[in-house]
């Protein structure tokens, strides 16, 4: 990536997700007005992302209760997603929209495009209700992500949109302390 994605805007993108038992259209309208993950993955039928997947399932109902919808995407089609999601007990118990990006528009949006393989790396980008991007993270495809990770991340920026002038120090967990950073805090921490 040559410039920052954090705080950019999503592009527009149309695209089908198979979701709850459907194939449904997603558009960049659909992350609006509230906190996103897009959860970019390599294919399906593979080894890692299938782990993945079922740690996001596994959090899905407390990303809900913070307002965060999740979608996953990768560069199959929503057809291929719907046979994996009756195939496999772990992808069966997915219930957020996962998008077909056959096209790779959506992966190349995020700068996360193996242009040679037409594959996503391992993306992982958090979106506020206003449609911009405000945590970012690529992992090479052997290295797997963690969902309880996510959480607390979007927990800090949820906490940092709400509390002006406040920021989150590292391994900050709801309740702790945070800080407002001003000139009596240089050097003191």
């Amino acid at each position: 990536m040559s410039q920052s994605i954090i705080n950019s805007t999503i592009k527009p993108f149309k695209a089908t997700a198979f979701h709850n038992g459907a194939f449904v259209d997603v558009t960049e309208q659909d992350l609006l007005g509230k906190w996103s993950v897009v959860f970019f993955y390599p294919a399906d039928f593979t080894f890692v992302c299938p782990t993945e997947l079922g740690d996001m399932a596994d959090h899905y109902e407390k990303l809900q209760a913070m307002g965060v919808e999740v979608y996953s995407v990768s560069t199959d089609t929503h057809f291929t997603h719907k046979a994996w999601h009756a195939s496999s007990d772990t992808i069966n118990k997915i219930t957020y929209p996962m998008i077909g990006d056959p096209t790779g528009t959506i992966t190349r949006n995020f700068g996360v495009m193996i242009e040679e393989d037409g594959l996503a790396l391992r993306g992982t980008f958090v979106i506020n209700p206003e449609g911009q991007v405000k945590v970012a993270e690529i992992h090479d495809l052997g290295i797997g992500r963690s969902a309880s990770e996510l959480v607390r991340k979007i927990q800090a920026a949820q906490y940092v949109a709400s509390h002006d002038g406040e920021v989150c120090p590292a391994k900050w967990q709801p309740g702790e302390e945070t800080l407002a950073p001003s000139i009596d805090l240089v050097g003191k921490i």
